[in-house]
């Protein structure tokens, strides 16, 4: 995942005063380098450790993280808030972003009440040696909950990527190995489609051009519902197989190649296009979808002068649409270069090697033979058919997790130094 900060949070009165709501972003650049200040070297966290990680001054910052959600929360009965849909689609979200770590912290400080208790009980306890132990096992069982709300509370205060709670387009194209390789395209389709099902997701193909024994040669694919950019971002890459094709007759095995490209949803408020850029032409769609698309100049070519990019969009029964389906995916492609600038500085400021997410990373490989999928930046396996039956959650969740952690000793040497 990328750091970045998340969306401010609108101005409004409380207890009559005009206050900006800071977001989690605003207290957990701090909050984040005296926790790696003060964040043991060893995995067996004493409770002094953990009670100094969390001390005065960092429990001020949740404790604004906490008050901030409160208001938020107040304020969704606001009728001004209620009466404006898109403001109060914004105090949900904000509130939804701080939600979390909120209640990390209010668990956290009631382990840390239960705590004092339990010590208070080991001292009480005098010669009482069964009430000793039990009071000791008490103080073992809270200090492991409050290591692991630890280490809970510093994922969450991670800075986020501000695009991961955006819809994407994923962009599925053939690469080398000819018609192989668009089968492959075809199959990795089939996988992205059932993963998507799993998960809830609405999926609508916006482009598509087969390839002449099945599969495709390119397919562009809408996909909406939440969250989704941050899972579908760690598909991005080149993606191989070995296998023996369908058409091979003497049993040999085969190299081919597809390229995914997860491109996150902007709009015209992230993407300015200066329309004199912009080079069209209509023709006729042909196909299926009855006399309109036959006679009727529906599809739209569209190409972008500065860039060379070029969009062909034939999916809807009229020219508009066609054209608006077209802009669209042109703003997404158009972010997603500038989003892979910004990534690439990112991680060279950081040193990162959970790789690049370009379109040239060589990520996966498929071996059919083996019945075993290669994850490159994880160093891993994992089952074909389990890949195949669209059980790819367990290759991004370890992702997620080896990218929060790069992100976590990152902070810590900072903090070091």
């Amino acid at each position: 995942m990328k750091i970045t900060a998340t969306t401010a949070i609108t101005s409004f009165l409380i207890l009559g005063a005009a206050t900006t709501i800071p977001t989690i972003d605003a207290f957990a650049p701090t909050f984040l380098t005296r926790i790696s200040q003060h964040a043991p070297s060893t995995s067996s966290t004493s409770s002094t450790c953990l009670l100094m990680a969390l001390d005065s001054s960092m429990k001020e910052r949740l404790d604004g993280i906490r008050r901030s959600y409160l208001a938020l929360t107040e304020r969704l009965a606001d009728p001004d808030v209620i009466g404006n849909s898109n403001l109060l689609m914004q105090v949900m979200k904000d509130r939804s972003q701080s939600e979390e770590v909120v209640q990390a912290f209010d668990e956290y400080t009631q382990f840390e009440t239960e705590l004092v208790g339990a010590k208070e009980l080991f001292q009480e306890a005098g010669d009482d040696n069964e009430m000793r132990e039990m009071a000791r096992s008490e103080i073992k069982d809270i200090d492991a909950k409050l290591e692991e709300l630890e280490e809970r509370i510093k994922i969450l205060l991670l800075p986020k990527d501000p695009n991961d709670d955006r819809n994407c387009m994923l962009e599925i194209r053939a690469g080398t190995g000819g018609s192989e390789a668009n089968i492959f395209a075809g199959d990795l389709l089939d996988v992205y489609r059932k993963y998507m099902t799993d998960q809830g997701w609405q999926v609508t193909m916006i482009d598509s051009s087969p390839g002449d024994d099945g599969g495709y040669k390119n397919v562009v694919l809408e996909v909406k519902g939440d969250s989704v950019y941050s899972k579908l971002k760690w598909e991005a890459g080149v993606h191989r197989v070995q296998r023996v094709p369908a058409t091979e007759t003497q049993g040999r095995v085969h190299t081919s190649t597809a390229t995914v490209a997860i491109m996150p949803e902007c709009d015209e408020v992230d993407i300015k296009i200066d329309p004199k850029d912009i080079e069209m032409s209509t023709m006729r769609s042909g196909g299926a979808g009855g006399q309109n698309v036959n006679k009727v100049e529906t599809a739209v070519d569209l190409v972008h002068k500065p860039t060379g990019i070029r969009i062909k969009c034939t999916q809807e029964r009229s020219q508009l649409k066609n054209k608006e389906l077209a802009m669209k995916m042109l703003m997404a492609k158009l972010y997603d270069i500038e989003n892979e600038k910004r990534e690439a500085e990112e991680r060279a400021r950081r040193g990162d090697q959970i790789g690049t997410g370009g379109r040239s990373e060589k990520i996966r490989t498929y071996n059919w033979k083996d019945s075993r999928v290669s994850e490159h930046r994880l160093g891993q396996n994992y089952p074909l058919q389990s890949f195949l039956s669209g059980e790819i959650g367990q290759i991004i969740d370890g992702l997620i997790a080896k990218d929060q952690e790069m992100k976590l000793r990152q902070l810590s040497e900072e903090g070091a130094n």
